[in-house]
């Protein structure tokens, strides 16, 4: 159930290992948040999505699905804020010359006064706050991360767990960030500070597609295929419904897996699950996105991989150009702008009209000076519910009590970022699913053992 990275990692390792297999996505195409849009010879991601990964295994299972179509992609980040552009990671230099000597001292000495104080009492970490200030002072809190934290999570930084974040930003502080600036030691093992990447020519849905492609060679893949019902009874799943073409069907199965939003699954089972298990379903939210791409009449707009907007007065949050990262995904001297909306379903931006929000996306993109309204040959909205897990003070409390229930089912499996409620990075993502796989692969070897024993057992003991 779901045909994301997770879901089709998972069908094509249980596929290679011999397995009956059906993938069942509720969209029209695979890829969940890691597809690839096609307008009118133009390409693009829903946000841009790097693959990195030190997992030899993913590692090796992307590069044998797609081969020649990596390429390899330098990466080279902005943030724009007050007017100026910023080195993203930090560059000491370049923020003392944006931020003025003496704000960058203030950010250097806050530091400094906060790593002092924290070797003499450590106080508890709860927030996004909390972690910030603890790992680079509180001016330089105050300057980039509240404004551009709330804006993409919707939510005050207190109340935004410091679990995401310290998993997020794994090992970062203002020192490293310094560290890599003067000396570059390269971010090994800091995937924030990593400076290059892999990336499919074609976009990054093409890691699903193959995925796709691997697994039909054998079992079946069904898009547009909306799960109803997911039964149960004592502690195995039955079977589900779902909804495809207009007709409900049946399907029964062995193992079941699924890497469809955690709550909805909740909601999905039939008998319906106790009521601390519902509320604390109820308790979890996501924050959705709407993503504007504008299509222009230049080979290029911008030298970056990612543009980082904090400031709250304009109203998306970061900027990619997707010919930057390959140029199969424009037509020849054509580019694109595609800039992601933070939202929630139902606000102002998710239900407003497509072509009011295109017009307030190009107003805002010449008024920062990357464009005029005449290069524009097109625009494209797409709306991604579900986007990213919501990781509120308390979630991990929630999703546990969730996850403790569904592990009581002996032939259900868990897997992918909506899944386990996590924020997972793609490699993350794949694995989950080829660990699932993996489990079911051992649980089935384990049973034909025991099978097999069954009749030499029957014979001692006659």
């Amino acid at each position: 159930m779901g045909g994301g990275l997770a879901g089709l990692s998972a069908g094509q390792a249980l596929t290679n290992a011999g397995f009956g297999v059906q993938v069942f996505e509720r969209d029209s195409v695979v890829g969940g948040l890691s597809k690839t849009i096609e307008r009118n010879g133009f390409r693009f991601d829903l946000g841009g999505h790097r693959f990195f990964t030190n997992d030899a295994v993913v590692d090796g299972c992307v590069r044998d699905l797609l081969g020649d179509e990596l390429v390899n992609v330098a990466r080279s980040s902005k943030i724009h804020m007050r007017g100026k552009f910023f080195d993203y990671p930090l560059k000491p230099l370049n923020a003392m010359f944006g931020l003025g000597l003496s704000t960058t001292a203030r950010i250097i000495a806050d530091y400094l006064s906060e790593s002092a104080r924290r070797t003499i009492r450590k106080d508890e970490i709860n927030s996004l706050e909390d972690w910030v200030v603890v790992n680079f002072g509180r001016t330089m809190f105050d300057i980039y991360f509240k404004e551009y934290s709330e804006k993409v999570w919707g939510i005050g930084c207190d109340r935004i767990s410091a679990a995401w974040v310290a998993q997020r930003i794994k090992g970062l502080s203002l020192g490293k960030a310094i560290q890599n600036a003067f000396f570059k030691f390269s971010g090994r093992g800091l995937a924030t500070l990593t400076d290059t990447f892999l990336y499919p020519s074609r976009g990054i849905g093409r890691i699903a597609d193959r995925l796709r492609e691997e697994i039909a060679v054998r079992n079946d893949v069904v898009t547009g295929a909306d799960v109803l019902n997911i039964n149960h009874a004592g502690r195995r799943i039955t079977d589900i419904r779902i909804r495809h073409r207009g007709t409900v069907r049946r399907i029964a199965g062995d193992e079941f897996i699924s890497s469809i939003p955690l709550t909805r699954l909740v909601n999905l089972l039939h008998p319906v699950p106790p009521l601390a298990v519902r509320e604390a379903a109820a308790q979890l939210t996501f924050r959705d996105l709407v993503v504007v791409a504008v299509m222009v009449d230049r080979e290029q707009v911008t030298d970056q991989t990612w543009i980082y907007i904090p400031e709250q007065h304009i109203p998306f949050g970061r900027i990619h150009e997707p010919t930057n990262w390959s140029r199969a995904m424009a037509p020849a001297g054509k580019s694109l702008l595609v800039m992601e909306y933070f939202s929630y379903r139902g606000d102002a931006v998710w239900s407003m009209d497509e072509q009011m929000l295109a017009d307030l996306t190009i107003d805002h993109l010449a008024k920062l000076g990357f464009l005029s309204r005449d290069e524009v040959i097109d625009t494209m909205v797409v709306r991604v519910p579900k986007a990213y897990p919501l990781f509120e003070i308390g979630y991990r409390d929630r999703v546990e009590t969730l996850l403790a229930f569904f592990d009581a089912f002996e032939n259900l499996e868990i897997a992918g970022r909506s899944g386990m409620f996590r924020y997972y990075n793609m490699d993350a993502a794949l694995r989950s699913g080829m660990d699932a796989a993996e489990r079911i692969v051992r649980k089935t070897a384990h049973a034909v053992a025991i099978d097999e024993q069954e009749p030499i057992l029957a014979e001692i003991i006659s």
